[in-house]
């Protein structure tokens, strides 16, 4: 027997969740393929200098949120690219280290199911702009400090065009190159914020899944660049990838009333488009949104969405729409389990980086 009752899941919250919706929840790997921890990097900049100041509310906070782990990645576009990420591994390593007991750093796969199993925090890292691979070698040197995900372009570079090139290259010689590195080594390749050829080329040029951690469907919304072809979604599918969902408002609807079912809209399109095992969540928002004490020149949140628990609510109106338990446990997390572990296998033990 199913206990399908409601509650209200925090005494702070006026909204009800069903039993079946929150034990789902807590019970799945909930992986947040851009899942940012505060978008207040003032803040995020103080906790990595100042460890102490994370204090135990703001890790409560993010337990609360259901989530297991987070991919916290920015994208560096401007000035010495190459120090800026570096400096950004560096940062979070540190923080890290010093909150042992709270996060796990996500290198592998078992990780990812040791963060559940003791209740800690999982931190993958990764950046959004991979311009930082000066040379193939630096490839090499970010898996080192723990880089396991990179998205090729987040403007044109020299590994390809982004989402706004209205001249997409395509993917270059060198990122072939850089490509086939990452495969070799195990770091996943995302084209989220590729432009249209270059994510068709990296999908075709890799022998790995390519992941897109965020984007949404541009058969939905027809005049977004950052939104992916219906080609694109097949072909990543084909290749085994896995598509994140993103709550940012202009790549969920193209105007008006825009709440939590136009975001289900995507995930269904996709799992019509591909199958439910290629999509998941990226959601590219912290606990607050994006509008949340920031000026930003046209709305970015969803109407009447509670950012604190987002999980929640894709995860009751996933069974609204009549999806299983073990559908929806795909979404939430265990399509990018599968797919990152697939990835991050090395071709050989030649590879490895001691």
């Amino acid at each position: 027997m199913l206990n399908r009752g409601r509650f209200r899941l925090f005494a702070q919250s006026p909204t009800e969740y069903s039993t079946l919706a929150i034990d789902l929840v807590r019970n799945s790997t909930v992986i947040d393929m851009l899942g940012l921890l505060t978008l207040d990097y003032r803040k995020l900049a103080q906790w990595q200098r100042q460890p102490a100041t994370f204090l135990s509310k703001d890790l409560q906070r993010l337990k609360d949120s259901g989530t297991t782990v987070f991919h916290p990645a920015v994208g560096f576009t401007q000035g010495d690219i190459y120090a800026e990420s570096l400096s950004d591994m560096t940062r979070w390593n540190a923080f890290l280290a010093a909150h042992k007991s709270d996060f796990l750093r996500i290198d592998g796969p078992a990780d990812i199911d040791r963060a559940k199993a003791s209740g800690k925090l999982g931190i993958l890292l990764g950046l959004q702009n991979s311009s930082h691979f000066r040379s193939i070698d630096d490839v090499d040197r970010f898996y080192a400090l723990g880089q396991r995900v990179s998205q090729l372009a987040y403007l044109p570079n020299r590994i390809g065009g982004g989402s706004t090139d209205p001249h997409d290259p395509g993917l270059t010689a060198y990122g072939a190159s850089v490509v086939e590195r990452m495969n070799r080594l195990g770091m996943a390749i995302d084209v989220s914020h590729c432009a249209d050829r270059t994510t068709m080329d990296a999908i075709a040029a890799s022998r790995k899944p390519v992941l897109v951690t965020h984007s949404n469907c541009r058969h939905i919304v027809p005049g977004s660049a950052r939104c992916k072809t219906d080609q694109a979604i097949q072909k990543l599918a084909e290749r085994g990838g896995v598509m994140g969902i993103t709550m940012i408002r202009f790549f969920v609807s193209s105007g008006g009333a825009t709440t939590i079912e136009n975001v289900l809209d995507h995930i269904e399109h996709v799992a019509r488009v591909a199958g439910i095992e290629h999509v998941g969540i990226g959601t590219d928002v912290d606990l607050d949104g994006h509008d949340h004490g920031q000026k930003l020149s046209r709305q970015a949140d969803i109407d009447g969405l509670d950012y604190p628990r987002k999980i929640f609510d894709v995860t009751e109106g996933l069974l609204r729409r009549g999806y299983s338990a073990a559908q929806i446990e795909l979404v939430l997390g265990g399509n990018f389990r599968r797919t990152l572990a697939e990835i991050w296998r090395p071709d050989s033990t030649e590879n490895a980086i001691g």
